[in-house]
């Protein structure tokens, strides 16, 4: 079938695997680009393996320093001629690479939170790997069920105390005009910290540890993001917020536990970029259009990719040592707080309108970024020829 992007809000219903196989081999391409990452991990798990940080996470680790790697994600194949979704079609290129450069690479399809796929991992990592020296936690979520009471919690994105109101872009339509978003209730918190705070990551670290399969000196990093004060409100002082600085809480814990064995869990606080979670952010989107233009005109902007090729590079590994903020975070989102960057941004803010987009932001760039999430707009790909929509992911062959 011929393959067209569908947008509906902050979510392409379509997918195209040419264009996603291409996407993955630009980012690897980068990776190997800039040489080997010396004594990086060799045996990794990624939760949340499929897109954004996470997805480059597991590339960055395979083709930067030959790593055999473990993706876990929650992602649906193709079926009744419908494509597969954008993250389906991802890992399937991903594992292709990675076995054309004789990379050991598996994947587990399924509801991460569950224990039942951990047990799987565990087994999966017994048999094949014995034991992992990195666990990268980025999973992204709407909803999570808590394995031991079966109660399904629900996040959201909402301020904390008042209503909050500010200019946010419909990218739909292309329009500027200002938001107002109703502040959370004690249950919406709640529910949101137990999707997204740390709860599940340190589940995952405890019974990895359990079972054995935790190797000596092992790191793990979860991501998080802080952005600017403009976005605090609906985002850092939020119930977004309240589920980070749980999330903070927990890696104390899980760098207790990893210290055993002479290893470390942190926070790295990355950029901001576009992805299907940031996409559906009140005020993010105009937020990023803004920031890409004048970070690409100062020569600093970063992709997924770039970003944590960076964070291997010059944090983790290559003779580097982590370098942590006053609440003990790896901060790889400097480039954008830099005052100038941000002095900018604060410039530009109020200048945004409908009319005044295309001159103020680089939403043309934002869109770009967001179509390619879904194997859209990449070069080399003929988007008029038909398309084969049912792709196998070679280690599950669905």
């Amino acid at each position: 079938m011929i393959i067209k992007p569908r947008v509906r809000g902050f979510i392409c219903i379509t997918a195209h695997p040419e264009g996603c196989s291409r996407h993955i081999q630009e980012q690897i391409d980068h990776v190997k680009g800039n040489g080997p990452i010396k004594d990086g991990p060799k045996k990794v798990l990624v939760l949340g393996a499929s897109t954004g940080y996470g997805l480059a996470s597991r590339i960055t680790a395979a083709f930067g320093s030959g790593a055999a790697t473990i993706g876990v994600f929650f992602e649906r194949p193709s079926a009744k001629g419908n494509t597969a979704s954008a993250g389906w079609y991802n890992t399937a290129a991903f594992e292709r690479a990675a076995k054309a450069e004789g990379l050991y690479a598996a994947s587990l399809n399924g509801d991460a939170f569950s224990d039942e796929l951990k047990s799987q991992a565990i087994e999966l990592i017994k048999r094949d790997l014995g034991e992992v020296d990195l666990v990268v936690y980025s999973l992204a979520s709407p909803r999570r069920t808590d394995p031991v009471t079966g109660e399904t919690f629900r996040s959201c994105l909402k301020p904390i105390g008042e209503p909050f109101t500010a200019n946010n872009l419909d990218t739909d339509r292309k329009v500027v005009a200002p938001v107002t978003i109703e502040p959370a209730t004690e249950e919406d918190i709640e529910s949101t910290v137990k999707v997204m705070g740390g709860e599940d990551w340190e589940r995952w670290m405890e019974q990895l540890d359990a079972a054995g399969v935790l190797a000596e000196g092992c790191q793990s990093v979860a991501y998080d993001y802080v952005g600017p004060e403009v976005t605090w409100p609906v985002y850092h002082n939020g119930t977004i917020g309240m589920a980070k600085k749980h999330l903070r809480d927990t890696a104390q814990r899980i760098d207790a536990l990893l210290k055993l064995q002479r290893g470390a869990a942190f926070i790295s606080v990355n950029k901001a970029v576009v992805t299907q979670a940031s996409s559906a952010i009140p005020v993010v989107p105009l937020y990023i259009s803004i920031l890409f233009k004048i970070m690409k005109e100062k020569g600093l902007h970063e992709d997924c990719i770039q970003q944590i090729d960076r964070l291997f590079r010059t944090r983790m590994y290559n003779d580097s040592a982590l370098v942590f903020d006053e609440e003990g975070r790896v901060r790889m989102d400097d480039w954008e707080m830099k005052p100038e960057i941000q002095d900018a941004v604060k410039a530009a803010w109020d200048k945004v309108t409908t009319d005044t987009i295309d001159e103020e932001t680089d939403f043309a760039g934002y869109q770009a970024n967001f179509l390619k999430l879904f194997g859209f707009g990449l070069p080399g790909v003929d988007y008029e020829a038909d398309t084969e929509v049912v792709v196998p992911v070679p280690s599950i062959g669905e």
